[in-house]
């Protein structure tokens, strides 16, 4: 079989479920791997009108640095299936579904770590704290296992990187960021919902017990920079491996620029992970 040319700057587009939205871009580099693999996940508070293009940019460097980009997309709010539970259901699979890219595209699974921006922070890190959602819950476990073969738990991760996430869906709430943006992923208000909450809230969920990297700007006027400071406070108290990076002058789209000091700094804390 020939060898396949592979660009970093060009995808594959591969489907992770049925669903039309249900797809991410695999950014391979042009040496022989295996590659440590970084999930990017968008944000745009979990709304339909924002899409993966937004981190084309930082999928396009990763490759020319080494490592397999996997750019995903997923039902969000306004999309049929999307939000509660679908939007969590698709970004479980997208990742879970490494398992069965991994011996095609010479991923490495002992090194996966998402990198998620704004509400695509808030899922990298809910990625990380799946393990610890009880089994009663409607987020809990894998889709992935029954159609192909793999195993029916999450995904083990190196880790997770939030760029300015929405980390805390309570403090989102009560904070009512972007018109009552959690209202519409979780379908309710916090005091009628708790349980909700409790699943897909990575603050609720602390400690993860996997290395956490946190990177939030100074002039950040979309997230509460906050969200993360508290975030990162509670953590370490609780014993997980934290760094946070507070970044002075950088506002919310500074991180996933690529040209940016603020990715940089990202792509180094990245490197020192893993």
């Amino acid at each position: 079989m020939p060898k396949e040319k592979r660009s970093p700057t060009t995808p594959v587009r591969l489907a992770y479920g049925p669903e039309n939205l249900q797809f991410g871009e695999l950014y391979l580099p042009e040496q022989a791997g295996p590659y440590a693999v970084i999930p990017l996940i968008h944000g745009g508070y979990w709304r339909a009108r924002y899409d993966l293009t937004l981190m084309h940019g930082l999928a396009q460097d990763l490759a020319r640095r080494g490592y397999a980009a996997w750019n995903i997309e997923y039902r969000r709010v306004g999309d049929e299936g999307g939000a509660w539970p679908g939007t969590f259901h698709d970004v479980a699979r997208s990742v879970d579904y490494l398992r069965v890219l991994a011996p095609r595209y010479q991923l490495d699974l002992q090194r996966v770590v998402p990198v998620g921006h704004s509400a695509g922070g808030h899922l990298a890190f809910w990625l990380a704290a799946r393990p610890r959602i009880g089994a009663d819950s409607p987020l809990a476990g894998s889709s992935v296992a029954a159609r192909e073969g793999v195993p029916a738990t999450p995904l083990p991760l190196a880790g997770a990187i939030s760029l300015a996430g929405v980390l805390d869906l309570e403090t989102a709430w009560r904070l009512h960021l972007s018109h009552d943006a959690v209202v519409e992923l979780l379908g309710e208000k916090f005091p009628h919902a708790p349980e909700r909450y409790a699943a897909a809230s990575p603050a609720a969920m602390l400690p993860l017990g996997v290395p956490q990297i946190l990177i939030h700007g100074t002039k950040d006027s979309s997230v509460p920079i906050e969200i993360s400071r508290d975030y990162a406070a509670k953590a370490k108290l609780l014993g997980d491996p934290i760094t946070y990076l507070e970044l002075e002058g950088i506002d919310h789209f500074d991180v996933i620029d690529p040209r940016s000091t603020a990715w940089e700094k990202t792509v180094e804390a990245l490197q020192n992970l893993l």
